[in-house]
């Protein structure tokens, strides 16, 4: 079940509370011979996704319309039937445009049912991948809101991502969502329901799905999964109605990156795929070679050793291609030793050590941003553990504990706890000062 976003910003905007709803609801229905007897847990449910039976929707379309003064139908509530087409709502991205806009003011309001919601599988999954790729298109994606939008906003938007991403790269996710997420709902949803032209409404709806998927990242930091999916398929749809597959195949590297840590890894396979042959010429070296490098990864994994090792072939010929100065704004995280990272895991799951720890070492002697050099780190220690030698181990993990200091991320704290417990079962003889400093860095308050 997904969370009821749609709902939940029109109790929020009625003023009506769970008890007030299921109260008026039993009113309603009482009105029609219906003897319901619905209290608050049962609207709480709602909003987790669950579909109220019978008239029971139409009754809440009736008391949120009273409410508010206006007509509200089934589509408004997140109550449409599935399957069908909504009712019309002028462009086709209106209807996209309030639910991405409701789910983004229930996560600044911290609704527990957004932030704990799970990540889905199987076909809800995959739907919104297949619909990147496949017809129809967006004709036309012009607005005629109150607002006038102009190109001013649109840079605004760019800079926002920028500056986001490189506040996540310093501080984490978990410091940064609640600042994006308030910048979503108080700065880039007014321009999105506001006027503009086609061609005006393309570079917005792709600066707005660069600063979703960076919300998305921040969300996937701090462990709430089922958020970060659905900033990722928002963002995803915001590609495809810009027209830039180079965006969306982007988006779904992030998809990619998340299926692999869910252990899905021949989803993992299946969407980087799909991203390489929709966006075709418009993958650019750094995004090709880290789709395939995600690739060797998951093979790796599901213990298919010759497609590991083509993919990393693969990887290792993009990143050969890569030209600073020719990549958009988005792939500057697939930075010099990136690969080298992510093909050492790939080799590590294959068990070939010696070649893994060349790719490690070389990611440890590239410079990178703080961030990236803990996952660095973190790897070259594992590599240095699994081949016996503990000591080197526990100097390289006393580095990555130092670089990690003051960082809010359940990412490098998962890492940092991996490289920890397997530094004190090794039992070298620096382990437990070395577990010390990592103990440390894990005190930082998410």
């Amino acid at each position: 079940m997904q969370p009821n976003t749609l709902l939940d910003a029109l109790l929020d905007e009625a003023g009506i509370s769970h008890a007030g709803l299921a109260a008026h609801v039993n009113q309603a229905g009482r009105a029609r011979g219906l003897a319901l007897r619905y209290e608050h847990t049962a609207v709480a449910r709602w909003l987790k996704g669950q579909r109220p039976r019978g008239q029971v929707p139409d009754l809440i379309c009736e008391v949120l319309g009273g409410r508010l003064h206006r007509p509200v139908g089934l589509d408004d509530i997140g109550l449409g039937v599935p399957g069908q087409a909504p009712a019309a709502h002028g462009s086709p991205l209106s209807g996209f445009v309030e639910r991405a806009t409701a789910l983004w003011r229930s996560d600044e309001q911290q609704r527990p049912h957004i932030l704990g919601a799970a990540a889905v599988t199987g076909t809800p999954a995959v739907m919104p991948v297949w619909e990147w790729e496949n017809p129809p298109e967006d004709t036309d994606v012009s607005r005629a809101g109150r607002e006038r939008v102009g190109p001013t906003d649109v840079a605004l938007l760019r800079a926002a991502r920028a500056h986001y991403e490189l506040m996540y790269r310093r501080s984490g996710g978990v410091a940064t969502r609640a600042r994006i997420v308030r910048f979503l709902n108080a700065e880039t949803a007014p321009l999105l329901r506001g006027g503009y032209s086609d061609a005006l409404g393309r570079q917005l709806h792709r600066a707005t799905g660069g600063l979703v998927a960076v919300a998305g990242i921040c969300a996937y930091d701090s462990d709430a999964h089922g958020l970060a999916q659905r900033y990722f398929h928002q963002a995803l749809r915001l590609a495809k109605a810009s027209g830039d597959q180079g965006l969306g195949a982007y988006v779904i590297a992030l998809l990619v990156n998340q299926s692999l840590y869910l252990g899905e890894c021949r989803q993992a396979v299946a969407f980087a795929e799909a991203a390489l042959r929709t966006a075709g010429g418009q993958i650019t070296p750094a995004l090709a070679a880290d789709l395939h490098a995600m690739q060797a990864k998951a093979y790796a994994q599901l213990g298919d050793g010759s497609g590991a090792l083509a993919c990393i072939r693969r990887a290792e010929a993009e990143a050969e291609r890569i030209r600073p100065g020719r990549e958009p704004d988005e792939t500057g995280y697939v930075q010099p030793g990136l690969v080298n990272v992510q093909v050492a895991e790939a080799l590590l799951s294959l068990g070939e050590l010696d070649a893994a720890r060349e790719h490690a070492a070389a990611a440890v002697s590239t410079p990178a941003h703080d961030r990236g050099r803990v996952h660095r780190l973190a790897m070259l220690s594992r590599v240095q553990l699994r081949q016996g030698e503990p000591d080197r181990a526990a100097l390289t993990a006393r580095e990555m504990a130092e670089r990690a200091r003051g960082m809010e991320s359940q990412r490098l704290r998962d890492r940092l706890r991996e490289v920890r417990l397997a530094l004190v079962s090794s039992g070298c003889q620096n382990a437990e000062e070395t577990a010390e400093l990592i103990d440390g860095a894990l005190r930082v308050p998410l």
